[in-house]
């Protein structure tokens, strides 16, 4: 996994009783869900979105054995990608092209090498990381007549950067098939706004200000207003662990192979669906501050919001022009 999905804090402001929204959470992913939506019919999804949720998982999870994702990586041969996973695995390997190799779904031996899958740290060396990057890469993997191809066996892939992003866009796309157009969907930290609250006001979503340790209280440091947009926030302050003085982020940079040493420190991304949004947070977390500025400046379909420190250790914020215009409230 490249990076610790942390909740953005939803804001309601008051409503009517008339008004009142339905509001449907639980587990999912091994992580929160919050789905709140105005429904004419006043109807209770919760059954409904669990289940789909459930069967999202059984295709790209990488926690459960069974998942179609997990039997790819264990490499069954009986098994063939369905539309979601293959969906995920196209959209990774786009992000891949687009971001030059900063987004990899391969990157699943590094991760679990470094200490943050499914293993405790080890010790890791530039030998143990230079045999690791034989084989990864995102092109070395293609699907060829409905079947996943490897150029190595060893090949893992990790949909995590992506696939939570990705399952909000679903939860998203059974709203709208219930003819239900109002919403704010949050699925650990990812989130779908679409229409509006009452009065046509925009729906409100908090992005978190950095902590010093991991382990301490959760603060915000702006509250934007959201329409018809989803919004993802990566950082690297609340999943790590330091050995012998030295802090290690469970961002792993692909290309290297090795956890990023930057000054960025979280970045928040708004575009037009939620996967996007998680593939482009995560892509500008492993890219550092100065070169994901320049990519957000030459992508008019994105808008993102940066807290970095600078050279004297001081937490720095960057806002693009159209993010800049979402943000209603600012905290110290």
């Amino acid at each position: 996994m490249y990076r610790w999905l942390f909740p953005l804090i939803l804001l309601l402001g008051s409503c009517s009783p008339e008004q009142l929204p339905e509001k449907v959470q639980g587990s999912a992913q091994g992580t929160y869900y919050s789905v709140i939506y105005f429904d004419q019919q006043h109807r209770n999804l919760k059954v409904q979105i669990d289940s789909l949720l459930d069967a999202f998982d059984q295709s790209v999870s990488l926690w459960v054995p069974g998942s179609v994702l997990s039997r790819i990586n264990n490499n069954d041969n009986l098994v063939n990608p369905d539309r979601w996973f293959i969906e995920n695995f196209n959209y990774s390997q786009q992000m891949a092209l687009a971001t030059d190799g900063a987004f990899d779904c391969t990157v699943e031996p590094l991760v679990r090498a470094w200490g943050f899958g499914f293993d405790e740290s080890t010790h890791v060396d530039s030998a143990i990381v230079d045999s690791i990057m034989g084989f990864v890469g995102f092109d070395k993997i293609k699907i060829i007549n409905n079947k996943i191809v490897k150029a190595d066996p060893r090949i893992r892939i990790d949909f995590n950067a992506i696939a939570q992003g990705y399952s909000v866009d679903v939860v998203a796309d059974f709203l709208r098939s219930k003819g239900i157009n109002n919403y704010l969907i949050d699925i650990g930290g990812e989130v779908a706004a679409n229409g509006s609250k009452p009065g046509s006001r925009p729906w409100k979503v908090g992005i978190e200000k950095p902590a010093k340790h991991k382990e301490d209280d959760r603060e915000l440091k702006i509250v934007i207003g959201l329409h018809d947009k989803s919004v993802a926030t990566s950082g690297s302050y609340r999943k790590y662990y330091e050995k012998n003085g030295i802090r290690y982020s469970h961002t792993i940079n692909p290309k290297t192979g090795y956890p990023v040493k930057h000054s960025l420190l979280s970045v928040s991304v708004i575009a037009d669906n939620t996967a996007l949004a998680d593939a482009y947070a995560t892509s500008f977390m492993v890219m550092g501050f100065k070169k994901a500025r320049s990519f957000v400046e030459k992508d008019t379909t994105l808008e993102a919001f940066f807290i970095y420190s600078d050279s004297a250790g001081h937490n720095q914020t960057y806002a693009t022009p159209g993010f800049k215009k979402m943000i209603i409230e600012e905290f110290e």
